[in-house]
């Protein structure tokens, strides 16, 4: 059976397809990796065609056995609000990751994102990633301490906002950039070890 890792959070611009893109990458390379695009921009859904290693699904509305799919690991991206399919997915996640940029408005969009994962009673399997953070600000700090009193589980590595992520879809992966592989593969290891 697949392990499904969902990337979710309520608010819009904090990577969280640029993030599946790159996990599901990294893994892909030892493993059968497939994405499923629920957020219905689809903007992953672009990529089929263009993209070696890993199927990229588009938006289904019946997604309830796609653990059941040949796959060892489905990303699944979501949308920048709530959907009414977030609890059903919350609810077949083996993994759910909350990228989140170190801001204050970021902070307070987090807080019903981590209710709703509260709510199906998945803080356990919760994991919240700063993402696309800036260099030299102690802003990081702040909001980490803020986050802290949730509850949830925090990545110790921190993606950065390098330009290398941003191309990344376009080259199809961080390798070309070692600052950015290593945090890549830093937090794929820590990812991985959540799962066991």
């Amino acid at each position: 059976m697949a392990k499904i890792i969902l990337i979710t959070h309520q608010k819009g611009g904090v990577g969280k397809s640029t993030l599946v893109f790159n996990l599901a990458q990294n893994i892909s390379e030892n493993a059968r990796v497939a994405i499923l695009d629920m957020d219905l921009q689809g903007s992953l859904s672009q990529l089929v065609g263009y993209v070696e290693n890993i199927d990229i699904l588009p938006y289904q509305e019946r997604f309830k056995d796609i653990s059941e799919q040949n796959y060892d690991f489905i990303f699944i991206d979501t949308p920048p609000y709530l959907s009414n399919h977030l609890s059903e997915l919350i609810n077949i996640a083996d993994l759910i990751i909350i990228p989140t940029k170190a801001g204050i408005l970021d902070l307070f969009a987090i807080k019903s994102t981590i209710d709703l994962i509260e709510e199906e009673d998945k803080l356990n399997k919760t994991m919240v990633v700063f993402n696309m953070v800036k260099a030299n600000t102690t802003l990081t700090l702040d909001i980490l301490i803020e986050i802290a009193e949730y509850q949830v589980k925090i990545a110790d590595t921190h993606i950065s906002d390098l330009v290398a992520f941003t191309r990344s879809i376009l080259i199809g992966g961080v390798n070309a950039d070692k600052n950015a592989q290593k945090q890549l593969d830093t937090l794929t290891r820590e990812i991985l070890n959540q799962l066991i």
